[in-house]
């Protein structure tokens, strides 16, 4: 289903791997329940930290298939052309629609701000 030019199906995959990014953060950072601890963990996470992840994922996919391409251009036999191309188009996915969802941000708040009160 098309949404205002942008498949719902990308977004809905773009919050998944947001949602995934989160809950490695929340796992890696300790924020989950203790067999001990009596009280509920604060179970929320900065949006701008899962962003933030987020967006390090998708420059970390853009500098490792640099660096692939680059192994490739300087004649690494261990390098396939293939895998280069596959990287290099996966690093492109994952850029447009970090572009896509960040347009979408940027209209719901022109739309919020433009709101009357």
């Amino acid at each position: 289903m098309k949404v205002g030019g942008i498949d719902a199906s990308r977004i809905e995959a773009m919050v998944a791997q947001l949602k995934a990014t989160a809950a490695r953060m929340e796992a890696s950072s300790g924020l989950g329940v203790s067999p001990t601890d009596n009280t509920a963990p604060p179970g929320r996470l900065d949006f701008a930290e899962a962003l933030k992840a987020s967006l390090e994922s998708v420059n970390q996919s853009q500098v490792s298939s640099q660096q692939l391409g680059q192994k490739f251009a300087m004649g690494d036999d261990k390098v396939s052309l293939s895998d280069v191309m596959i990287s290099m188009q996966k690093a492109n996915i994952s850029f447009q629609t970090t572009v896509q969802v960040r347009n979408k941000l940027v209209s719901a708040y022109h739309d919020i701000m433009n709101m009357q009160i």
